[in-house]
């Protein structure tokens, strides 16, 4: 009698791993290409060339380009740590009893994700004009970005830390602004700001048009490499 084979073990780990470093090559080629050439002029072939893959490979795992920009937008919302920045957000908004600490510490998490969130919205907002995938993205960005902005509303709102004349849609459509995209590229990326001079700008705004006078404490001495 033969010998029975031993089924060749499947390696999970390696395989998993090898996908995780095409998706990623997949989506630095897919930001360099899309934020240099724009997105109308991006094709997938050329991003799986790039990348090193096949266009059969990223229809599958992303849906193509649409997907791509998607994804490229919800990583840039996670953040640069390991946990994502909307629970750290909710963390510091949540444990810290100084409100100007918080408005601070959000106008910091907008350094954060602005230098690789706002160009790729800045790039859905001018695609969105002629593209209806680009048009839906973009609706479902607005969408979440209002949401969060009046989920931080509330938090301020329910700690009675906002002025007592502002509702709660007034807070919302503060906080709405001082976190866009458009006065980012006016102030960081056509203007030339560092992104950590913007983000105090913003903390600041933030307490200025948010808190009652008098409820604020002084900004922390910043250090040599601070603007």
């Amino acid at each position: 009698m033969e010998p029975v084979k031993t089924p060749r073990r499947y390696d999970v780990t390696r395989r998993r791993e090898q996908a995780r470093r095409i998706q990623e090559a997949v989506l630095q080629a897919a930001r360099q290409r899309l934020l240099n050439d724009g997105y109308a002029a991006t094709t997938v072939a050329t991003i799986a060339a790039d990348a090193g893959t096949s266009v059969d490979t990223i229809y599958k795992t992303f849906g193509g380009k649409a997907g791509l920009v998607r994804t490229l937008w919800l990583q840039a919302l996670e953040g640069q740590e390991a946990t994502p920045a909307p629970r750290r957000s909710d963390q510091l908004s949540g444990t810290e009893t100084d409100p100007a600490r918080v408005l601070r510490g959000w106008g910091q998490f907008i350094t954060e994700l602005g230098p690789r969130g706002v160009p790729i919205l800045l790039l859905v907002r001018a695609a969105a004009a002629t593209d209806a995938d680009m048009t839906a993205l973009l609706a479902e960005i607005e969408k979440q970005r209002r949401t969060r902005m009046r989920h931080n509303a509330r938090r301020l709102q329910g700690r009675g830390w906002l002025r007592p004349e502002l509702t709660l849609a007034e807070a919302t459509d503060i906080l709405w602004t001082y976190s866009s995209a458009e006065l980012y590229d006016l102030l960081v990326m056509r203007s030339g700001w560092p992104p950590e001079r913007y983000g105090a700008f913003v903390g600041e705004a933030l307490i200025a048009a948010l808190l009652p006078p008098g409820t604020t404490t002084p900004a922390e001495p910043s250090n040599g490499d601070s603007p």
